[in-house]
């Protein structure tokens, strides 16, 4: 293998596209919190340690994966011979240790978000990864802390409501949607012999497990402008936001495929009614 060949093997470990779309989710918490400008370097130390972090988790799960991925998945950066085992571990402990110097530049309640974070791309696939619903779950709250962490960056130990119900949100969609991913593959992970949700309790009872859990995130949205945090226009891009993700939920019965689909679209929504909320706040009075 070349030069060339093992930099683009050792960048698709990271999966880059993760780790620009986790990158940007610390970056709307941080944003939400309302300290984009006022401590820019806690930012841009919270997303690189985000971005770092994430592809560490990547690549460390692809070391573990290696010799499932020789049979599933031969094109594979460690299968193909682009990075050797031994290559991409240390490629990750180095990337797991830029992650940690960023983030100790970061106040208390970040630093042990990063740490918790941190530890749990490790055990993904060694623990979490067979466990019906528990791989699931620690996706979930892996996605929906990209927010909390963004947030912590900025304000500390402070007030960090918005960004709270925005992580339980985000955590709970995402959920549902892995959920409804696992009924959509539940052929493929038989034959594989894995134990997913679906195939532990049943596709009918693991769709309405994600249902009830993402109707309960439905109702706590409105929670910032109850409290006042957000004003209206929260809510006219939120609701919308809500009725797509419900609909999804319910369109998962029928079709899978369509609903995991539209729920990540309408996640995509609900972030974007947390930042026209925190923009609307920025306006000058009239």
């Amino acid at each position: 293998m070349t030069a060339g060949e093992t930099v683009r093997g050792l960048l698709e470990l990271t999966r880059p596209v993760n780790v620009v779309a986790s990158s940007v989710l610390t970056f709307i918490g941080a944003f939400v919190a309302g300290g984009v400008a006022g401590d820019p370097l806690a930012v841009a130390a919270a997303v690189a340690a985000t971005g770092l972090a994430v592809g560490a988790g990547n690549a460390i799960n692809d070391y573990f994966d290696r010799e499932i991925d020789r049979v599933n998945q031969p094109d594979r950066a460690i299968p193909r011979g682009a990075v050797s085992p031994r290559g991409a571990l240390v490629f990750s402990v180095a990337l797991f240790a830029g992650a940690v110097a960023f983030a100790l530049t970061l106040p208390r309640l970040a630093l042990a978000i990063a740490g918790i974070n941190l530890l749990a791309l490790v055990a993904y696939t060694e623990v979490f990864k067979g466990l019906p619903g528990l791989g699931n779950a620690l996706v979930a709250y892996l996605v929906g802390s990209t927010f909390l962490f963004g947030a912590a960056a900025v304000r500390g130990d402070g007030e960090l409501v918005p960004a709270i119900v925005l992580f339980i949100l985000a955590a709970v969609a995402t959920l549902t949607r892995e959920i409804v991913k696992d009924v959509e593959d539940i052929e493929g992970d038989r034959e594989e012999g894995l134990n997913t949700l679906p195939i532990a309790i049943g596709e009918r009872r693991a769709l309405a497990i994600a249902a009830v859990l993402l109707g309960a995130a439905v109702v706590a949205s409105p929670l910032p402008y109850v409290r006042g945090d957000f004003g209206v226009a929260y809510l006219l891009v939120v609701a919308p936001a809500d009725a797509v993700m419900l609909a999804a939920a319910y369109e998962s019965f029928r079709d899978p495929t369509v609903g995991q689909s539209r729920l990540k679209y309408g996640m995509f929504l609900a972030a974007l009614a947390f930042i026209v909320g925190r923009a609307a706040l920025e306006l000058p009075a009239v």
